[in-house]
Parts: C-alpha cells; structure tokens; sequence
C-alpha cells in the first residue's frame, strides 16, 4: 500500500485527516515565485524552463509541506505546442490569435506537440525525482472544451459568443477543433505520465456555461474518451475531473467519465455532495479561494464544516478554484494547520 495520502485517498480510502493540497499553490501569492518570476521573462518563459519551473513547483511544498504537488504550467501549453500563436498580458491574461476557419485548423500540428513540450515533460520527470516520498505528483492539462474557448475567443470571454457560434453554426469545424484536442490531450497526458506523474487533473473551467445537452457532448463525452484511453495504457493512473459550474451535472459527469476524483466548485452544496457523489468519486474542493484570502474565524468555521461533512468518506482537503493573488501566505498555514490539527 502506497504512504502517499493522495494516492489512497483517490483509491477509495477515508483518512483523517484528509490529504491536502491547493490549486495554484505555486503562485503569485509567495514572495519567492515573485521573485523567480520576476527573472524568468515572460510567463511561458517560465512555463518552459525545467530548472524554475521545478523550484516553483517546490516553493509550496517546502513552505507547507503539502500532501501534492502540481506541475507548474499552463493548459494553454497544449494550443502553443500544436502551434498557435499564445502569450500573456500583464493585467490582461492570455492572448491567441483567434480559430475562425477550417484553414486554421489545417496548422494545428499535433505531431509535433510532444517535441514542443519537452520542457515541461522535463519538469515532470524532475519532479519525480526530486519531490519528497511522502508527496504526490499531480500533471494536469485543460479540458477539451475550455481550452477550445480560449482558441476561439482568442482569450477569456464574458459571454463566450464566439465559441457558442462555432459551436451551433459551424458543427463540423467545431467537432474538428475539438477532436483535434481530445488527441493532444491524451497523448500529452499519456507523456506526463511516462515522466512520472501519478495523478492527472483536467480543468474544465468554462464547462458549467454550456447547456444540459452541449454539456454532455462537449464536457463529459471527449472526458469518457481521454479517461478511457489513459486507464488503458496506464491502468494505475489515477485521475481527477474539475467540471467547474457544472451543478446538478456534476453527477452524470461523475457516473459517465469514471474519474477516480471529483474537483468540487465553492457553490456545490456539501450535504448534496456527500450524498449524490462521494459513493462514486473521491471527493476535492470545495472552499471558496476568498475564505483564504479572509482567513480568521470565518477561515475556520468553513474548515471545520468541510471536515465534518466530508471527512466521512473519501475526501482531498483544496479549494472550489485556484488561490487568488492577495491571499497572505499566513492564511495559507492557518488553513493546512486547521486541516491537519
């Protein structure tokens, strides 16, 4: 049997405590990534080199000495390495050139992907090496879906008319991308895990704006793919969902894809989820990334009310989304202390 919590919890374990770990726990909240970032050039830059992108990866780790560590990268690597044009703007977040037509699809090189992403693989493999034996390594990519928004918005989106268009009025096209990333996704994450990863997380940010019957096709269905495809070649991989916003269909995401992990949102109601999903998936998530940024009583009442209701099964102590930048790192220790006391 494994010592890793992480790796017991996601086979079904109940522990108390419950392993811990944070989304964007490397980040711009710790004042030595500031300073590493503040070195490395742009934010792909970063992204890109192996010996910073190790040491950032590690910076939480050392600080908190947290049950995971996740690679340090972005889900935009993916439509960089198949060759679109990608950067990141200060105050702005990222920046694509838009997909409009079937030409642009043409370009999109998914031979090439791997070779592209040899940096960040080299970072996995480091890692691997490199993190302490009580500590999981998590790889992770974009859902096909969230990152296809990003490729046809040409960045973030208030509405996401663009990609909803696509979606409607040019089907085939539309499929196309979207196949075209259900292949990359697999055979980067199949590459992540040959350098060692031990876990697989996929961001479906954007995935709770689709309707109920678009949901199913365009979250859960390229999901049941690139989970079936990854057990079969790696049977002991385990992997985690994070449909963020999917509400009421965050069950048949769950029943659907056979994720080993579900990453809860801070609006799914705990009770609900103890109820409806625990019996089927490892359960993660779900405190709201401001409760850290707050801390104090109100910090850790909703602690304590996450523990209490979720402690009762299979459970990975994280937040409903990533950490926000103004969060002290005190809050943070507050936080792991009042998880693990």
């Amino acid at each position: 049997m494994t010592t890793k919590k992480l790796l017991r919890a996601l086979a079904g374990e109940t522990q108390s405590p419950p392993p811990v770990w944070l989304m964007r726990q490397a980040g711009r909240y710790l004042p030595e990534y500031r300073q590493i970032r503040a070195q490395a050039g742009t934010f792909l830059d970063l992204c890109y080199n192996p010996d910073l992108a190790v040491e950032v990866t590690h910076q939480p780790i050392r600080r908190y000495n947290f049950d995971a560590a996740i690679l340090f990268s972005d889900i935009l690597v993916v439509p960089h390495g198949l060759g679109r044009t990608v950067s990141f703007k200060e105050g702005e977040g990222p920046v694509l050139t838009p997909i409009g037509l079937a030409t642009d699809l043409d370009g999109l090189d998914i031979q090439g992907l791997l070779t592209r992403l040899q940096p960040v693989l080299e970072t996995v493999k480091r890692l691997s090496q490199t993190l302490p034996s009580s500590c999981a390594l998590i790889g992770f990519a974009g859902a096909p879906w969230t990152v296809a928004t990003y490729m046809i918005e040409g960045g973030s989106s208030k509405d996401f008319a663009a990609s909803k268009r696509m979606m409607w009025n040019q089907p085939d096209l539309f499929a196309r991308l979207m196949e075209i990333l259900t292949d990359a996704t697999i055979a980067y994450l199949g590459a992540q895990v040959e350098a060692g990863a031990e876990v697989l997380q996929l961001f479906d940010s954007w995935s709770g704006i689709l309707p109920e019957e678009e949901f199913k096709r365009w979250s859960i269905s390229p999901m049941v793919k690139i989970v079936a495809e990854l057990k079969a070649k790696y049977p002991a991989i385990k992997i985690v969902g994070f449909p963020k916003g999917a509400g009421l269909m965050y069950r048949n995401y769950v029943i659907d894809t056979k994720v080993d992990g579900i990453s809860l949102d801070w609006t799914v109601p705990l009770e609900w989820a103890a109820e409806n999903l625990q019996p089927l998936a490892t359960l993660q998530g779900n405190l709201d990334p401001i409760l850290v940024a707050v801390g104090g009583e109100a910090l850790d009442q909703a602690v304590d009310r996450l523990l209490t209701v979720l402690g009762k099964g299979p459970f990975i102590a994280n937040l409903g989304h990533g950490i926000i930048p103004s969060t002290p790192p005190e809050n943070v220790d507050r936080l792991v202390k009042r998880i693990r006391r």
